[in-house]
């Protein structure tokens, strides 16, 4: 569980490998990249290997759990395919989340009530190998309730509506969002989940998700990139890292 002293920065590094595919080729390399954010600070590497590889490819997967000496959280869709490659390479972390092919990117939360069927064996098969399984989901108390009767330790809450409402200025339906980012992190704890955020995220909203202190781990990666273009990967992550230590700082006032 998370308390008010620790909070991890998981770097996701899918869109290093959408810039070298734009082109082909070795160059950038996500792995490269990986290995430059953990040496900056980063607690951990993210990668989601789609079904139809648009970024990240298989070999980026087998090297990244060779070669990087921090955890590898490996994001995938509930597919046998998946599964297999999951049990082969080993990460220590797998997240579990929706994919759809026309999408631009991860749209919204996996539907965990209405999957359970389907999820419940895919969830034991990852525990049963000893890899932590991490379920991607809205902060809704169905989900989070289901996740936990499934068995999956983790869930990592989906803070895109937040994110999004928060760059348009929405401020009222921030506002709706960030309470139930709150509530969701409130009861996932209580029923014995770990609780990470991700989607969307920048510095302003990791410093505020950062004060909630059963948030254990924050996932980003398209800002940071993007950020890196303009100051390099090393200050984006000692920037980030600094946004969430000022946010933690206020983990032990009420939320």
């Amino acid at each position: 569980m998370s308390n008010a002293q620790t909070l991890r920065l998981g770097v996701n590094v899918d869109h290093i490998a959408t810039l070298r595919n734009a082109r082909g080729g070795h160059h950038p390399d996500p792995v490269r990249a990986a290995l430059a954010v953990i040496e900056a600070g980063a607690d951990g590497i993210t990668a989601h290997l789609r079904e139809d590889r648009r970024h990240i490819r298989d070999d980026d997967m087998a090297r990244l759990k060779a070669e990087i000496s921090k955890p590898l959280n490996f994001e995938m869709a509930a597919t046998e395919e998946m599964l297999r490659i999951a049990l082969a390479t080993r990460p220590h972390a797998v997240c579990l989340v929706p994919e759809r092919r026309l999408e631009v990117t991860t749209e919204g939360g996996l539907d965990v009530v209405g999957q359970q069927k389907a999820l419940g064996p895919f969830i034991g098969c990852l525990n049963d190998a000893g890899i932590r399984v991490s379920l991607f989901i809205a902060a809704d108390p169905a989900q989070i309730e289901m996740a936990a009767k499934l068995h999956a330790p983790v869930i990592e809450i989906h803070t895109g509506a937040w994110c999004d409402a928060v760059t348009a200025g929405e401020t009222s339906r921030a506002e709706t969002e960030w309470q139930r980012i709150v509530a969701g992190a409130r009861l996932a704890q209580s029923a014995g989940l770990e609780v990470h955020g991700g989607h969307g995220l920048d510095y302003a909203t990791a410093e505020k998700i950062a004060g909630l202190p059963q948030i254990a781990e924050l996932n980003i990666g398209y800002f940071m990139v993007g950020e890196a273009l303009f100051v390099g990967l090393a200050e984006t992550v000692r920037t980030m890292r600094a946004a969430m230590d000022r946010g933690r700082k206020t983990a032990a006032s009420p939320a």
